[in-house]
């Protein structure tokens, strides 16, 4: 027998897969695309019913390649944080609503931080509310779906999600919860009891653990729907963002990960519970460490969606792209398609390309977008810094760090070294490596189960050209806001009609 860890993440675009053996190996993967629902502008919701249902055909998947496996433990994570409502019956009341990339919350958003107030807001639970928080989403649901609300009793997350199917556990680990912004307290480490009452009463609050802890086991049920053993050790797990950064030992203070996903998304790990309003401030994955943290609302999604414009490859577009010039020949993207979510916090801010011509080339195009993700991680990560972040190593992440150009552009812009990993399967990877540390008699080392691979340096000519356009990028967003929000309104009352 082959003794494995199985480690799941579900995530924006796809649920992924691995039986990982004890000494970090992978020895099997497995992924299934799909797809969110964008019901309106502003709005992304996905069917909670997909991750049970994904996780099952992974976990069979991945059993079929390895036909002689042991799951020794079960690690999960997935997107957050998103906001699953269920009934008593642990059925879901309504689509689950994501996280800071749905935006429907903005007038629960500005009446919550009227009434509660925002520095009390930003004292107890670290961070402002923004799109990101899951509070002002429970409240949409109360006041614009009372019905559905009613029925509800539960909260999940994906992670979350799973381990009650699996094991019959209702739990929520810190990490998770304390972007549940405003009903969990960083500083006690626990509900706020008034806050949930006001905004979430009604509701179960869910047992608080940490990540890493085994919070059950699988059921015989569970075992028969997909393939586990019965009594197979389960941890809590948590957001994605936060176990890619363990996948890759970048979850020490003085750490910072950048995560090519979806969106990107940016966890500079520290002790002190740093604040800053355009910024979130979350509890760390592991008992006494902080963290500071932003994203972009998109990344891959934007990519993707150029390459769907364009009908070719990543492959085709990379190579033309890398033949545009530093600057892409004249051009400066805004990246905001699906609005904006750190550091500028603007769910009506939307994409702009400016300066094209008619002597421009897709390669231009595309270029000028993967310079927009590494102008909007510039902007957080300054920010982060200003803050008082100490930034000290960044490693890069996510399916984006398969090709070279995106990471280069990415170190010519912000003038950051990165690293990246030789295991960059992500999320999934971390959860198995949580699970093996839970319940392994030696815990394994991150640092040997994933060591670096190879380094990115900035080049120093280019930073040098990127600092005069990053203060256009500025410039550009500062310039044409009334634009882009008078035009936001126009597409959504044209979705009403």
């Amino acid at each position: 027998m082959i003794r494995c860890a199985l480690g799941v993440d579900i995530g924006t675009s796809s649920s992924k897969g691995v039986l990982v053996t004890e000494d970090g190996r992978v020895a099997a993967s497995a992924a299934i695309e799909h797809q969110v629902a964008r019901p309106r502008p502003g709005w992304v919701e996905m069917d909670a019913d997909l991750w049970w249902a994904e996780f099952a055909e992974l976990t069979a998947r991945l059993l079929a390649q390895i036909p002689d496996a042991e799951v020794t433990a079960v690690g999960v994570s997935g997107m957050g944080p998103c906001v699953l409502l269920a009934d008593e019956d642990d059925r879901p009341v309504r689509a689950a609503i994501l996280y800071g990339v749905d935006a429907r919350a903005t007038e629960q958003i500005a009446h919550l931080t009227r009434h509660l107030g925002a520095a009390q807001i930003v004292s107890s639970g670290g961070s402002s509310l923004t799109t990101q928080a899951a509070g002002p989403k429970i409240q949409w649901v109360r006041d614009e779906e009372p019905d559905a609300y009613a029925r509800a009793v539960r909260l999940f997350m994906p992670a979350s999600w799973l381990v009650r199917r699996l094991t019959g556990a209702y739990v929520l680990d810190h990490h998770s919860a304390s972007q549940c912004t405003p009903l969990y307290d960083i500083e006690q480490h626990e509900w706020r009891e008034d806050w949930w009452t006001r905004i979430a009463g009604g509701l179960e609050r869910p047992r608080l653990v940490w990540p890493h802890e085994v919070v059950g086991t699988v059921t015989a049920e569970a075992a028969t729907r997909t393939g586990l053993t019965a009594g197979t050790p389960v941890i809590a797990g948590t957001i994605d963002a936060w176990t890619e950064a363990i996948s890759a030992g970048a979850a020490r203070p003085g750490d910072l990960m950048l995560m090519y996903g979806t969106t990107m998304f940016l966890v500079a790990t520290g002790t002190d519970a740093l604040r800053t309003p355009s910024m979130w401030t979350t509890v760390g994955a592991f008992p006494g460490t902080m963290c500071l943290a932003g994203g972009l609302a998109t990344s891959g999604a934007l990519t993707d969606w150029w390459r769907g414009i364009a009908g070719v490859g990543y492959e085709t577009l990379l190579g033309e792209a890398a033949q545009s010039p530093v600057g892409a020949d004249g051009l400066l993207t805004l990246p905001y398609f699906a609005g904006e979510r750190t550091p500028i916090l603007d769910p009506d801010a939307r994409g702009i390309v400016a300066g094209l011509t008619l002597a421009h080339t897709r390669g231009d195009l595309y270029r000028s977008a993967l310079e927009a993700t590494a102008f909007g991680v510039r902007h957080n990560v300054e920010t982060m810094r200003a803050a008082g972040a100490d930034i000290r190593r960044v490693v890069a992440v996510g399916g984006g760090t398969r090709g070279e150009l995106w990471l280069q552009i990415v170190s010519d812009v912000t003038g950051l070294t990165q690293e990246v990993p030789q295991v960059t399967v992500g999320a999934s990877y971390g959860a198995a490596f949580l699970a093996a540390s839970a319940t392994a008699d030696d815990a394994p080392d991150i640092s040997v189960w994933n060591p670096r691979a190879h380094t990115i340096h900035p080049n120093p000519v280019a930073t040098e050209e990127y600092d005069s356009l990053f203060a256009q990028y500025l410039s550009l967003y500062a310039t044409t806001k009334s634009i882009q929000h008078d035009l936001a309104r126009r597409q959504r009352a044209r979705t009403r009609d």
